[in-house]
């Protein structure tokens, strides 16, 4: 009988510190059971596919807010933020120092798996729609992506910087991109969003996450997936690299000297 009343009273300060958010069996939606109002989204097609002469391009994802009160919708207690995420890659920053006159790799660490490209709009910058503690624990906003080192990193004092360091390699190749303005409404209740597909975006699953606030408190999170593919002689040469990188290799290298064969014999001086 006391293991009983001991394991009910569990269940119920379990039940009391839990958040009021909630995972559906769908595990592309989180709700906040506080809220009536639900968000929903769509994009043209589920599949992107990249030419040898993409350059980058806009995406449009429209969406709508069920159950929307008119009034809060007037004075902007609703704000949404639509990001695209790239498939999760490993990734290893490293820092070069100059030694004995020889530039080398010195220090680097390891982090986990993270998008390998986000490109984020919103209704307003996230500083006015939620709070950083929020954000930051649902991964919202390139300063938010949790970059957790793995492996050994010494004292920790560098994780900082080098956490940093991938911040800025990311924004400066392009993949990680914000547009703080990059969504608005259309009606009442509709609205549409534009996220940017940099020119070198990854091919692989990428995901379409749509975040609902009202008035700082979390509401709802949608997401539906995007598959980006390569077409043509890239897609041929994708995929013989992936499944065969042994024969990729030695043909790559049979290419270079036969290339630099054949230029030795066109520029030579007789």
């Amino acid at each position: 009988m006391r293991a009983a009343v001991l394991s009910l009273a569990a269940v119920l300060t379990l039940g009391l510190i839990l958040p009021a958010t909630a995972q559906l069996a769908d595990p592309t939606i989180t709700i906040n059971d506080k809220f009536s109002e639900r968000i929903d989204i769509g994009i043209s097609t589920n599949e992107i596919a990249i030419a040898s002469d993409f350059s980058g391009a806009d995406i449009t994802v429209f969406g709508a807010i069920d159950g929307v009160d008119e009034l809060l919708l007037a004075t902007f207690a609703y704000d949404i933020v639509v990001s695209l995420e790239g498939p999760r890659q490993t990734t290893t920053v490293r820092r070069k120092e100059r030694v004995a006159g020889i530039w080398i790799n010195r220090h680097s660490i390891r982090f986990e798996p993270i998008p390998a490209s986000y490109s984020m709009s919103s209704t307003r910058p996230l500083d006015g729609i939620s709070t950083s503690m929020e954000l930051a624990s649902r991964d919202i906003g390139i300063n938010n992506i949790r970059l957790v080192p793995t492996g050994g990193i010494g004292d920790g004092s560098r994780v900082t910087e080098f956490r940093e360091a991938l911040r800025r390699i990311k924004q400066a190749d392009g993949l990680y991109q914000r547009d703080p303005t990059g969504v608005r409404f259309i009606s009442k209740s509709l609205f549409r969003a534009s996220v940017r597909l940099p020119a070198n975006i990854p091919v692989g699953q990428h995901k379409v996450r749509a975040v609902l606030y009202k008035n700082g408190e979390f509401v709802m999170e949608r997401q539906i997936p995007l598959r980006v593919v390569k077409t043509g002689l890239e897609q041929f040469i994708f995929n013989f690299a992936h499944l065969h990188g042994l024969a990729y290799g030695v043909f790559a290298v049979f290419l270079a000297a036969l290339t630099g064969w054949l230029s030795s014999l066109m520029f030579r001086k007789d």
